[in-house]
Order: C-alpha cells, then sequence, then structure tokens
C-alpha cells in the first residue's frame, strides 16, 4: 500500500448526499474477478450516457475537472452495501482524499485498507468547499495527514480527527498483510516450535 503523507490536489464536488456504493460501482461489474480497471466504472451510470458516451453533463467528463484528485461530496457518502469496489473505483480513478461530514463506517474501513484517506469536516464548511471548487476552476486544497489539515488555496485551515491507528496504517502504507508482515520474525518462530504432527502452511516458515 502507498503511504499517504501530503496532497495536494484540484477538488472535484460530487454536490450530492446518501451517495451508496451501487452508485458508485453498480452491481453488474461486480461480477468481475478482477480486483483492476475499476476507475473506468467509478459513476457508471452518472458518467456516460445510455448508448455508452461519455455524458458531457456529469463533473468528471468536465474538462476543469480531469484530473482532480480529492473527492468532495456530501454526508452518509459510501452507504449501502459493503463492496470493496466502491473504495477501488475510486482510487483507481486517481482520487488520493475524499472530504466529507459523513462517511459509511464499512466504506470508510476498505478506504483505509488500499491507502484511500477520508476526511470528515464540518458539513458547512464541506458546503464552502463545493461552491468553490464549483466556481473557481482549478481549485484546489493540501491535505496533510501528519499534521490532520486541510489547507486551501487562499490559506484557510481545517483540522481533522482521525484514529490514530488508522493514521499510523497510512502514513506507513500498512494494510492487514503488511500489518502481520511485521512479526514475520515471531510467527516464523512460533511455527518452527510447534509438534511436527500439527498441520502448517506448506513452505512456512521458509528454508534456511
Amino acid at each position: 500500500m502507498e503511504p499517504f503523507r501530503t496532497h495536494t490536489g484540484v477538488v472535484v464536488p460530487f454536490d450530492r448526499s446518501d451517495v451508496d456504493t451501487d452508485l458508485i460501482v453498480p452491481a453488474q461489474f461486480l461480477k468481475r474477478i478482477e480486483r483492476t480497471g475499476y476507475g473506468d466504472v467509478l459513476f457508471y451510470g452518472l458518467r456516460y450516457l445510455p448508448d455508452g458516451t461519455p455524458n458531457p453533463e456529469f463533473i468528471l467528463n468536465r474538462p476543469a475537472y480531469r484530473g482532480g484528485t480529492i473527492l468532495v461530496a456530501g454526508r452518509n457518502f459510501g452507504c449501502g452495501s459493503s463492496r470493496e469496489h466502491a473504495a477501488w473505483a475510486i482510487q483507481q480513478y486517481g482520487f488520493r482524499v475524499v472530504i466529507a461530514p459523513s462517511f459509511a463506517d464499512i466504506f470508510a474501513n476498505n478506504a483505509a485498507q488500499i491507502g484511500l484517506l477520508t476526511v470528515v469536516l464540518p458539513e458547512a464548511r464541506v458546503r464552502e468547499m463545493l461552491d468553490a471548487a464549483s466556481t473557481r476552476e482549478g481549485y484546489q486544497l493540501t491535505v496533510d495527514l501528519e499534521n490532520q489539515t486541510v489547507v486551501d488555496a487562499f490559506g484557510r485551515r481545517d483540522t481533522f480527527d482521525i484514529d490514530p491507528f488508522r493514521k499510523h496504517c497510512l502514513l506507513h502504507g500498512l494494510d492487514a498483510i503488511g500489518l502481520t508482515l511485521q512479526r514475520e520474525a515471531a510467527i516464523a518462530q512460533f511455527e518452527a516450535a510447534r509438534p511436527e504432527w500439527l498441520p502448517r502452511v506448506p513452505g512456512f516458515p521458509p528454508a534456511p
């Protein structure tokens, strides 16, 4: 997982509340067995017309927001089903940060597991960001995870809270596997001391 420390990017305003995971990645794309390529289907039902061509009115298809890496949205973002594909699609499109007044817990957890930062700010402040990004082309924010701040191009600084353990994992690029591998030596020692008749993972511990 890529560590997250600071990021500066153009804001894409997605002015909706209760954005559910089916809107983020429609169910027909859950049949795929790959874990890649979901950026192309992000917000598919809004992003494309019935004939499959890009909808010119949708925010991601507007020239001013192409290349945006910070998504700002309304409250309760990521509600609905627990599909991990929603977080994958947002990250694979190119977003590094999602800012909203609140998030569904499962979505926020799925996002943290892949290095996608979710930032909760007061609803009034999020509204100001949505309005600024909608009216000022190239509106940018700088998100600093270590100092837990969000700063706009005009010097306005906001602070946000984050669980210390989640912050540690994001700063150091540690997903669940990475956390486990930090204890690889202890795991190998435990496995080496187990009686031979007990079941074990083939090839582990590795041969000296």
